[in-house]
């Protein structure tokens, strides 16, 4: 079975190298045998489809990122892929951008939809004019965005490393925010580029003045901060009083699978940043500005009780909150100068 898996997935990855016809008959064979084929085989011939997803045209590679994705959802190394799939979705990001602002320039209307609609030679005589000989390429990766941004998705979710060997992140986060706006699922690969892995934050309890050194992996957003927060310190030996989580909220805000008929997690505190400026729950930790080159987070007693629905916004992601040390009202003194008080929220919500 192996056997027939590799030699498929060298025909693929070679007709999509060479853009041959045969490619759309020999992927759908892949696909099929891929089901088949345990997840140490899948990680072997990762680097075989790496290498089609960083040389193959974009309408071809990007459906070879879609299979990467689907491989390491089902138990493939994500390692040997993943950076390929992040660092062509931004070349194809900047020519997908590229073809939107010269049909927008040309038609001062919205590009055609990248799913419902397809390459065609209406679509390049628009951008043409603008793009030159750049039109065809800038009008393929348009139209195959989507499944770039299908694979990085999956890549970066389950990938720590591959976060971790993310190059010019500044930039990815730019291209992946700018396209969102054309293609909504670009807006998760922006928050995904922006997860920190075995990243220190400073919680600090203004009522008591005590605090902890924490460090967190893997929390897509600010709604998981705080239920995990609370996991490690509501109702726990050297943490805080009050109500403790229920255990399915913190399990699916970890590495559990959401529980059915889990009820909706209630909040602990007003989340509140060292400037005094309120940390939404809809925000993510990379959002907390840092206080002597550490990220703070104050608890605060609740302005309004928050209620949310319980789980990761990136199920794929598993994610950890651990105390590393716990500081006394004394030890943080020196602290505590540095924190203004609460203000008054910018927003409602």
């Amino acid at each position: 079975m192996s056997q027939v898996f590799h030699q498929l997935c060298e025909e693929t990855v070679q007709a999509a190298l060479v853009e041959d016809q045969s490619f759309g008959s020999v992927l759908p064979r892949l696909i099929d045998e891929a089901r088949h084929v345990p997840a140490p085989v899948l990680s072997a011939a990762l680097p075989r489809l790496a290498q089609g997803v960083a040389e193959a045209p974009p309408n071809l590679g990007g459906w070879l990122a879609v299979c990467a994705g689907a491989w390491v959802e089902n138990g493939a190394d994500p390692d040997p892929v993943g950076t390929a799939i992040v660092d062509r979705l931004t070349e194809v990001a900047a020519a997908a951008l590229a073809f939107a602002d010269a049909w927008e320039a040309a038609t001062g209307d919205k590009p055609p939809h990248m799913q419902e609609e397809q390459p065609s030679q209406h679509a390049l005589n628009v951008v043409s004019p603008t793009l030159g000989e750049g039109g065809v390429p800038a009008m393929m990766a348009w139209f195959s965005l989507p499944q770039f941004a299908m694979g990085a998705c999956t890549v970066l979710a389950r990938g720590p490393r591959v976060r971790a060997a993310v190059t010019d992140r500044p930039l990815k986060i730019l291209a992946a925010e700018r396209s969102a706006r054309y293609w909504g699922q670009m807006d998760y690969v922006k928050d995904l580029l922006q997860v920190l892995d075995d990243h220190p934050l400073l919680v600090l309890d203004r009522q008591t003045r005590r605090g902890w050194m924490v460090t967190i992996s893997g929390i897509g957003d600010n709604f998981q901060l705080h239920t995990l927060l609370a996991a490690a310190l509501v109702d726990r030996p050297q943490g805080v009083p009050g109500r403790a989580p229920d255990p399915r909220w913190v399990a699916a805000s970890g590495d559990g699978d959401l529980q059915p008929d889990t009820p909706s997690v209630v909040g602990w505190w007003n989340l509140v940043d060292a400037r005094g400026g309120w940390i939404w729950n809809e925000g993510v930790p990379a959002d907390i500005p840092e206080v002597n080159g550490v990220r703070v987070v104050v608890l605060d007693p609740p302005a309004y009780e928050r209620v949310w629905s319980p789980g990761r916004r990136f199920p794929l992601m598993p994610g950890s909150l651990t105390v590393n040390g716990t500081y006394t009202a004394d030890e943080l003194a020196g602290w505590w100068p540095h924190i203004a008080p609460a203000r008054s929220p910018g927003r409602s919500g």
